[in-house]
């Protein structure tokens, strides 16, 4: 018997449309064919960087605009594939409407998770550090396990990805991790995934095969426009350069060409190795240093709560946002959300909308109440 999926087309249709209102969609066609008919004028590329920014503004709008009509248009259609799957009995017909509501269901996320980021910088992209805590040398493989978590899901979500540093560790995984994740709200999708993630397995390097809790940090911060200015002073920067190394000995740059910037007056150490070229990792040390810094004057102006990444904490028990248990069960909950799965395999291969999404749902919902209050 066919499945009649009319009624979650209906509710989809609904979310559909309530979208629509917070996006403004009248407002920002207007805004693009200004910005279109801007860049048709005479002289515009003169100012190269002025016109790059005009034209990724404008693109940003277009991509929102096509990708919710698209959306009413697949909707449309997929109503009309519904209704003759259940006119005519057809098996093949229905597993196709099913596989098409479970897409427009993932897009219709997606474009809700649009009107949710309205930070000065939750539509760019991200600088991620991943840093082990505590666990020992195990607290070094979760990290490197976390890494190749956030890298596939950024395979998923077809971002590009620049890995900066990762340093092999002792004995095994890595010492550290940082890298930049380029997308479409990128920043304001991965801040779900800033803070503490424990693990909780049996130790693969102790031989009595007893269970472990180990400990990482993912720090999440923003990649900061061109324009948004940070003053360093050459005074302040001491510039190392030093051989290049890698995790697993894998694609090693060899050649004297890592950098390392340390600003002296606040202490802050920016590593970057994945270039050949000195002054790329140099130039890309100086971006990172750059959003460090950034973020430590929003501290100072935010006493109380850090606003870009939350309040800091130990990287040990207590702190964590997510647990991820191997052992005695197979779970993955988030502390904040309480969301939970079993699928503890398919989460470590980068499966991760569900705690992204509902990290964001979560987050809307408990600013939504305070402004109740």
């Amino acid at each position: 018997m066919i499945d009649d999926l009319d009624s979650d087309i209906q509710a989809l249709r609904e979310r559909v449309a309530h979208i629509a209102e917070y996006l403004h969609l009248d407002t920002k066609r207007a805004e693009l064919a200004t910005l279109e008919e801007r860049s048709a004028a005479p002289g515009f590329w003169d100012d190269q960087s002025a016109a790059q920014q005009v034209m990724s503004q404008a693109a940003g709008l277009r991509d929102e605009i096509e990708a919710y009509e698209s959306l009413v248009d697949a909707l449309d259609e997929l109503e009309v594939a519904n209704e003759l799957a259940v006119a005519e009995a057809d098996d093949e017909l229905g597993v196709e409407a099913s596989a098409g509501l479970k897409d427009l269901t993932r897009r219709t996320n997606d474009l809700e998770l649009a009107t949710w980021f309205t930070g000065e910088f939750d539509h760019g992209d991200a600088l991620v550090t991943i840093i082990p805590g505590q666990g020992g040398l195990e607290a070094q493989d979760w990290s490197e396990m976390l890494m190749k978590m956030l890298l596939k899901y950024a395979t998923l979500r077809k971002w590009k990805v620049d890995v900066h540093d990762a340093p092999a560790g002792v004995e095994l995984g890595i010492d550290r991790a940082v890298f930049t994740v380029h997308g479409r709200n990128a920043y304001g999708m991965l801040n779900s995934e800033h803070g503490v993630h424990r693990l909780v397995r049996i130790s693969p390097t102790d031989e009595k095969k007893r269970r472990q809790t180990t400990f990482a940090r993912i720090e999440v911060l923003p990649v900061l426009p061109d324009d948004v200015v940070v003053e360093i002073r050459d005074e302040d920067i001491r510039v190392d350069v030093y051989r290049s190394s890698g995790p697993g000995g894998q694609s090693v740059n060899t050649t004297d060409s890592a950098v390392r910037i340390t600003h002296v007056p606040s202490g802050l150490v920016v590593t970057c190795q994945n270039e050949k070229s000195q002054l790329k990792n140099k130039e890309t040390a100086m971006k990172i240093l750059r959003s460090r810094l950034y973020e430590i004057e929003q501290e100072k102006r935010r006493a109380e709560i850090d606003a870009l990444k939350g309040e800091r904490q130990e990287i040990s028990f207590g702190s964590q946002i997510r647990n991820y248990v191997l052992y005695p069960y197979q779970m993955v909950k988030d502390v904040r959300t309480g969301i939970e799965t079993g699928d503890v395999n398919g989460v470590l291969d980068g499966d991760l909308d569900e705690f992204v999404i509902g990290y964001h749902r979560w987050r809307v919902s408990e600013a939504q109440a305070v402004l109740a209050e």
